[in-house]
């Protein structure tokens, strides 16, 4: 049995797992870099390990050093949360030649998957349907140009590895393809070490849908229903719901059944998210597959009651899924809102600096994610993510009004932050009536 957990991240994820393994009565090991000494995780893992200076690259990328640190601290598997090394199929070969278990599928299964162009032809063959584009990879701006004018603008311009919105750009035609692939190119670059991109047909007025999948190493995939995160800017999720408003049981059936059949189709374990975009017209293509926990994960959690880090941790550890498919039941409805430290007023800038005073909402169907305090330092280093808060409700507007509560409630001084947008975003006729699209946000910015 795992007795030990190394968990390669920070921040809330890393509060999130340590709560969980605290559960399972687990010792926890955190890694932490030079600037978050004095953070949240740091403070209340069982053990603590520096290993590097502030930037990702000299610290939580370093893959020698964390696992050192697990093989030093006699961890028996990591966990790698969300961003980082968590879908780097390098990073998991290593944890197993290291006879440490990696949480999470396979090197190979990440490898395939983590290859965008490599995962639509695995689901092409699964039968799954794919939005039009190219067959794989394009190799520079000539060959895209050609494919572009073949599948018909506008096109999107995706990084073939890596995910988070990073590496994407719209071409609306050949007079702006060029510029968008190198933009996008140096981007998926920098972000993943990979600048090599692949094209798909732009849906207009789509809806990002994505459907939770767990599998264990007995064979079992199940589905724990879908989520809406069409609201974004910039392909970053800001606002996200469970389940999808507006969808008939049958198509909710179907996307679920196409998930489970998509994941098996890769040999699949551990907890994922087959992203789906929903056209108007209703038909629905696989986008992407994320072989790793969402940020957004809370959400599921709480229309089902089904804990998915202990079900990671479950399936690591070679037990199989402590439900069937047919004792998934979703109840009442969930919304997630991120909170960043951005200005929103000046294009969404992060701005680092201390938090100052602190309150967070609470009361019943209120669940916070932070590892925020009085005097913490928000670093320039990182994501700017310093909150999710979600919100249950026995239906979707009880839900909804109980988030304007929160959020109306919650007190952040030091920088600024999202949560007055986003709450403005949700009194919106558009968002009220539900079922926005992907453009939602850039038609609303102006009103922010």
């Amino acid at each position: 049995m795992i007795k030990k957990i190394l968990i390669a991240n920070r921040g809330e994820i890393a509060l999130r797992i340590i709560r969980a393994l605290r559960e399972l009565g687990i010792a926890s090991v955190v890694v932490y870099s030079e600037a978050d000494r004095e953070t949240l995780p740091v403070m209340l893992a069982d053990e603590a390990i520096c290993i590097g200076a502030a930037p990702a690259k000299e610290s939580y990328l370093r893959m020698d050093r964390i696992l050192s640190a697990a093989i030093a601290s006699g961890a028996d598997a990591i966990h790698p949360g969300f961003g980082f090394l968590s879908e780097n199929s390098r990073f998991s070969s290593l944890c197993s030649k290291c006879g440490l278990i990696f949480i999470g599928p396979s090197a190979e299964v990440i490898a395939k998957l983590g290859d965008k162009a490599a995962a639509r032809e695995c689901m092409k063959q699964a039968g799954v349907p794919i939005i039009p584009g190219s067959d794989g990879a394009v190799m520079d701006v000539r060959e895209g140009l050609a494919k572009a004018e073949a599948i018909g603008y506008p096109v999107m311009i995706k990084a073939s590895a890596g995910g988070g919105g990073k590496g994407m750009r719209i071409a609306y035609g050949p007079e702006d393809f060029a510029a968008n692939y190198e933009s996008a190119a140096a981007e998926a670059e920098k972000a993943f070490g990979n600048g090599e991109l692949y094209l798909e047909k732009y849906l207009s007025s789509a809806r990002h849908i994505e459907v939770q999948i767990l599998g264990d190493t007995f064979g079992q995939v199940i589905h724990l229903g879908e989520r809406d995160c069409s609201v974004q800017r910039r392909h970053q999720k800001l606002i996200e719901e469970a389940p999808a408003f507006g969808i008939s049981e049958e198509m909710r059936e179907a996307m679920g059944s196409c998930a489970v059949r998509a994941a098996k189709a890769a040999g699949y374990t551990g907890a994922g998210t087959v992203e789906f975009l929903l056209a108007p017209d209703g038909q629905y293509y696989f986008m992407e597959m994320n072989t790793r926990i969402q940020v957004e994960h809370g959400i599921t959690e709480l229309v089902t009651g089904v804990d998915l880090i202990q079900e990671q941790i479950r399936i690591a550890d070679g037990r199989p899924l402590s439900k069937r498919q047919e004792e998934i039941r979703i109840a009442g409805h969930a919304f997630e809102c991120r909170i960043n430290a951005e200005d929103v007023k000046n294009g969404f800038r992060p701005v680092p600096g201390v938090i100052e005073e602190l309150h967070l909402p609470g009361g019943n169907g209120v669940r916070i994610d932070t590892a925020l305090y009085p005097g913490c330092r928000i670093s320039p280093y990182y994501d700017s993510m310093l909150a999710k808060i979600m919100t249950w409700g026995e239906t979707r507007e009880a839900a909804r009004m109980r988030m304007l509560g929160a959020l109306d409630e919650l007190v952040i001084e030091g920088v600024p932050t999202t949560a007055e947008a986003l709450g403005a975003l949700m009194t919106t006729e558009e968002f009220i009536r539900g079922g926005v699209d992907t453009g939602y946000v850039d038609r609303s910015e102006n009103s922010l």
